[in-house]
C-alpha cells in the first residue's frame, strides 16, 4: 500500500511511502533534461537501477559518487560535485537526485541548493534515518572543523520517495540508530509512535514489523506540518532538534564514529533530565524515554569525553544565541518547548545522569 503524506508551505511537495517504487521517481523531474546521481560506491547498484530508469524516461544522467557517510559531507566533496555539474553543462534545467542515507541528502541537497543558486532536486533516501529525517524539510548542510551542519542553505525538494524495499537490506544496527528519530517524533508530536513500538519492541527493530509503515508515515507526517509551517527554523521547527543538541555534540566529539541515532538517543535522556530539572516533564515520562529507547537497544549512557569540552561544542549549536545554551525540552509528552540558559548546575546533573555518575 502506497501513502503520500504532503509538505505544506511556500514549496509544496509530496513524500512518497511504500514498496516498489521506481516507477514514482521520473513524474517528480518533468523539466529536467539532465539528471546527476549522487550516491556512495557502496550504494552503486541501486543507484544503477534508479539511473536506468531515469535514461528510459529520456534523461541524460551523470552518477557522481562520493565518500560514504559524514566523510562525504565536505565542502571539498562539494566542490567536486559542482565541478563536475559544470563539465556537464547543468542549467537550470536540470536536476539533482540523491540516492543514500541522510550524509548523502544533506550533501547532495546543499550541492542542489547551491547550483546556479538552485535547482530541482529528488531524495530517494535508503536509510530509516534518510526516510523519517534528514530527506524531508530540505535542510541541507556539510560538516565543519567547528561543528555538524553549520553550513548550508534550505532547499526544499521536488519529491521525496521512501522505498521500504531498500529497508530490507539495511543493517539492523543502522535501522535501529533510524529509530531513535521515530521515537523522538513520538515524544515530541505523535504518541501513538511510541505505543506502537511498546507493543512489540524486538519486532519494532526491524522493517518486517507490522506496524514499521504506520510509524515511518507518521514520523514524516510529524515532520511535514513542522516544516510546512517554519521552514527556516524561526521557531516551531526547532522543537525537531529534541536530544540534537548534546547528540551532535556526541558526534563531532567522535569525530563521527558514532551513528546519528545512536547519539541522540543519549541526548533525549540528557534532555529529559532537563526538563525534570526544569520542574516541567514527570519521573513517569522521563523513565519512559529510558525505557523505549534501550527496549530497541539504542544507548542511553555515554561517558566518552568530559562534559566541558562538550559544552563547549553545544555553544555553537545551531539553537544557541550569543553566549546562551537553549534546549528542546518537554513539559510534558507531546508539548515540547525551548528552555532558554539552564542554570549550570542542572547541566552538568543531567549529564552525571547520562554517564551514569548520579542517582536516576
Amino acid at each position: 500500500m502506497t501513502a503520500r503524506v504532503t509538505v505544506r508551505g511556500v514549496a509544496p511537495y509530496d513524500v512518497v511511502i511504500g514498496r516498489g517504487l521506481d516507477d514514482q521517481i521520473t513524474p517528480m523531474l518533468p523539466a529536467a533534461d539532465r539528471v546527476a546521481v549522487i550516491h556512495t560506491d557502496s550504494l552503486a547498484a541501486y543507484a544503477a537501477r534508479v539511473a536506468g530508469q531515469l535514461r528510459q524516461s529520456g534523461f541524460d544522467v551523470l552518477p557522481l559518487v562520493v565518500p560514504d557517510a559524514e566523510a562525504g559531507k565536505q565542502l571539498s566533496v562539494a566542490g567536486e560535485c559542482w565541478e563536475a555539474l559544470g563539465a556537464a553543462g547543468f542549467t537550470r534545467n536540470d536536476a539533482v537526485v540523491t540516492v543514500g542515507g541522510g550524509a548523502v541528502t544533506d550533501l547532495g541537497g546543499w550541492v542542489a541548493a547551491a547550483w546556479l543558486r538552485g535547482v530541482r532536486v529528488v531524495h530517494v533516501p535508503t536509510t530509516l534515518l534518510g526516510m523519517v529525517d534528514a530527506a524531508v524539510g530540505g535542510k541541507t548542510a556539510i560538516n565543519t572543523s567547528a561543528g555538524k551542519n553549520l553550513v548550508g542553505a534550505f532547499h526544499p525538494p521536488a519529491g521525496v520517495i521512501c522505498d521500504l524495499d531498500v529497508l530490507d537490506t539495511l543493517p539492523r544496527a543502522d535501522y535501529v540508530a533510524g529509530l531513535a528519530e521515530v521515537i523522538k517524533a513520538g515524544f515530541i508530536a505523535d504518541p501513538t509512535i511510541l505505543q506502537l513500538i511498546e507493543s512489540d519492541p524486538a519486532a519494532a527493530t526491524t522493517p518486517q514489523a507490522p506496524f514499521a509503515p504506520e510509524i515511518i508515515q507518521r514520523s514524516v507526517a510529524v515532520k511535514a506540518k513542522v516544516v510546512g509551517e517554519d521552514l527556516t527554523e524561526q521557531g516551531l521547527r526547532e522543537i525537531l532538534n529534541y536530544g540534537h543538541t548534546l547528540g551532535h555534540a556526541i558526534e563531532k566529539s567522535e569525530q563521527y564514529r558514532w551513528r546519528h541515532g545512536d547519539a541522540v538517543a543519549v541526548g533525549m535522556i540528557f534532555a529529559a533530565e532537563l526538563g525534570r530539572s526544569a520542574g516541567s516533564l514527570d519521573d513517569a515520562t522521563v523513565a519512559r524515554h529510558r525505557a523505549i529507547l534501550e527496549g530497541v537497544g539504542l544507548p542511553t549512557a555515554y561517558d566518552g569525553t568530559p562534559w566541558e569540552q562538550l559544552r563547549a561544542t553545544m555553544a555553537v549549536d545551531k539553537k544557541s544565541r550569543g553566549t546562551r545554551l537553549r534546549f528542546v525540552v518537554l513539559d510534558r509528552l507531546a508539548a515540547p518547548r525551548i528552555l532558554d540558559s539552564p542554570p549550570e548546575h542542572a547541566l552538568s546533573q543531567a549529564f552525571s545522569v547520562v554517564t551514569g555518575k548520579a542517582a536516576q
